[in-house]
């Protein structure tokens, strides 16, 4: 099936009412009227959705990283709301990584990123030396994901 360029009706009801424009295009795929498709948009709103998924996964690791290096470098500041955090966070990408079991090798590939900033990020919110921090991440793959890994150091 050859598609059809998209019509200047379809590109501009994407700009003048998203929404709309979603419930249309869902009828469209629904009913096979791929020939109607704004294709250019539907591309870029699917490309969308894969990278904020991805930024999710980052987001909320990062801030699981930042906490459990937190949990055990400031120990004398522990709290219920720093493992509420560790916990809400891990959950989160733990369902991302659900959801999306692909994202599980680009989890792998962003974590010495994600553990770099997360170092930043504590240094600046406990007001320690970047240093006092270890440049690898102490913690595993394994351990970040473990819902029911906490230090006791």
């Amino acid at each position: 099936m050859v598609f059809q360029p998209t019509t200047e009706i379809d590109t501009s009801l994407y700009d003048q009412d998203f929404n709309l424009w979603l419930e249309r295009t869902s009828q469209q795929l629904k009913q096979r009227k791929l020939n109607e498709l704004d294709i250019e948009n539907l591309v870029e709103e699917i490309e969308g959705m894969a990278r904020q998924q991805k930024n999710a996964l980052k987001s909320n690791l990062r801030i699981v990283l930042m906490h459990l290096l937190k949990y055990k470098y400031q120990s004398e500041k522990r709290s219920n709301s720093w493992l509420y955090t560790i916990f809400e966070h891990r959950k989160r990408f733990q369902d991302t990584l659900e959801d999306s079991p692909s994202l599980k090798p680009y989890f792998k590939q962003v974590f010495g990123k994600c553990y770099a900033d997360a170092r930043k990020e504590a240094s600046l919110e406990t007001g320690l030396s970047l240093n006092h921090f270890p440049d690898e991440s102490p913690f595993t793959y394994e351990e970040t994901l473990d819902s029911d890994y906490l230090l006791d150091s």
